[in-house]
């Protein structure tokens, strides 16, 4: 997410951060560079304008000139005017209605409302513990009903059915009417999109709308859409009462134009972000983590959210009391890691909330890239258990047997041999306190606030 406007950035403001003085001209040459990195990322030209021009009345005041490091009192002040641009704090949904609360969908086919109809189910059932059913009025595209019903199953919420014969001011009052009957906190509606805005599907779902009286009408738009993407909801915006966007397939936008662009033009707050196509891939929008995230200073946060939700406790538990007995790190605890890690949204999710990661040489991530993993989970699978309690076994006639076994090269089995062997040796160190001491050893290099 937002790989090339992070690497744009950084490279602009590391010149600066070491800079002992900044002057009118090095300030005029900075915001030149980071105005062409903004365009570059499909930013809407007026956000640009305002960005730039908040960003120079502030940097050629007394806050930077006297500053002690004026290169990082600008970038201090680059990272307030993102945060500011992107909406200033996280804007949750609004559920304080008469159950059933309705949440309308809305946007053009193709942004990915019914998967993110499912998510946002799966998002409200899961953390906030709410009773949820789903229900299309989509009545146009044949498969639309079929795939938030197949969805609906996967996230366990209630799908409540419709037809293409049916009118969709019907289905919507039908359903309404069943999550009454059926005390249900929240019903969320799925409804047509169109290949572009027409007037035919602006009326529509304003009948829907009033019929429903939503407590949310989110608008739906893809982020690889760039600018576009806000211009959209700006028309949507004008014809519908909306309370805040979903951006999707953000994962596949290196730019990251849209969620620059959205807020200002359509003057609503993003609400959530869709980063990948499983249905638990959707992050609650926090404007100051993701200016973070583009300055490349990374999103720790929102990392050791997800490491409570998504990582096992009881076999992380285990894992620890066991190193604790001094036994030994074997392959199948290698295995659980690796599934952990692919539960998480796999590596390059991981990479992009951390800190630095944007300073990693280019192929760094390539190299432990998801399909290593998953390549390195078969391996294992291919192994007896006896080989994975002890991999000393594993000589060269196994080797080939495994490597056959999971459709890999006997030098893929050296690799994850040796990479075991590296891992085991940094639990013995975790086992006999070197966790503790290594935490010692990082402290003066932590930024504030962080030890």
């Amino acid at each position: 997410m937002f790989e090339n406007l992070t690497e744009r950035l950084n490279a602009t403001l590391t010149n600066l951060r070491g800079s002992g003085r900044l002057t009118e001209d090095n300030i005029k040459q900075t915001l030149r560079e980071v105005r062409m990195a903004l365009l570059e990322a499909d930013v809407a030209l007026p956000v640009v304008r305002d960005f730039i021009a908040s960003i120079k009345e502030r940097s050629v005041g007394a806050e930077v000139m006297q500053s002690l490091t004026p290169g990082q009192a600008l970038v201090k002040i680059v990272n307030e005017e993102l945060v500011a641009v992107l909406g200033q704090e996280n804007e949750a949904l609004d559920l304080r209605a008469q159950p059933p609360a309705v949440v309308l969908m809305a946007g053009l086919q193709g942004a990915g409302k019914t998967t993110t109809t499912g998510k946002l189910a799966r998002h409200l059932k899961e953390r906030q513990k709410k009773s949820v059913a789903v229900v299309s009025a989509d009545v146009y595209r044949p498969a639309a009903i079929e795939q938030l019903k197949t969805v609906a199953e996967q996230v366990g919420v209630e799908f409540i059915p419709s037809s293409g014969d049916d009118k969709p001011a019907a289905i919507v009052k039908r359903a309404l009417e069943h999550a009454r009957k059926s005390h249900l906190d929240v019903l969320i509606v799925d409804t047509a999109g169109r290949l572009g805005i027409d007037e035919a599907m602006m009326a529509e779902i304003r009948e829907l709308h009033s019929i429903a009286s939503p407590a949310e009408t989110l608008f739906v738009v893809d982020a690889m859409s760039g600018q576009d993407a806000a211009n959209t909801a700006k028309a949507f915006g004008d014809a519908l009462p909306l309370t805040g966007v979903v951006l999707t397939k953000v994962d596949g936008d290196a730019r990251g134009g849209a969620a620059l662009s959205v807020r200002q033009i359509t003057g609503k707050p993003i609400k959530f972000l869709g980063v990948g196509e499983k249905l638990d891939a959707l992050e609650p929008f926090h404007p100051d983590r993701v200016a973070s995230r583009i300055l490349g200073m990374g999103d720790v946060l929102s990392l050791v959210e997800e490491l409570e939700q998504k990582v096992d406790r009881s076999k992380a538990e285990k894992l620890a009391k066991k190193l604790k007995k001094g036994k030994g790190f074997d392959l199948a605890d290698f295995r659980e890691q690796m599934q952990q890690m692919q539960n998480m949204g796999g590596v390059g999710a991981l990479l992009d909330k951390l800190p630095g990661a944007g300073k990693l040489p280019p192929g760094a991530a390539a190299q432990v890239d998801d399909k290593q993993v998953a390549r390195t989970v078969a391996i294992i699978n291919s192994m007896t258990p006896q080989e994975r309690a002890f991999p000393a076994l594993i000589k060269a006639s196994r080797k080939r047997r495994i490597a056959a076994g999971s459709g890999t090269q006997v030098q893929d089995v050296n690799r994850l041999l040796k990479q075991f062997t590296q891992t085991q040796k940094m639990m013995k160190k975790f086992a006999g306190g070197g966790m503790a001491k290594m935490m010692r050893g990082m402290q003066g290099r932590m930024p504030p606030g962080m030890h």
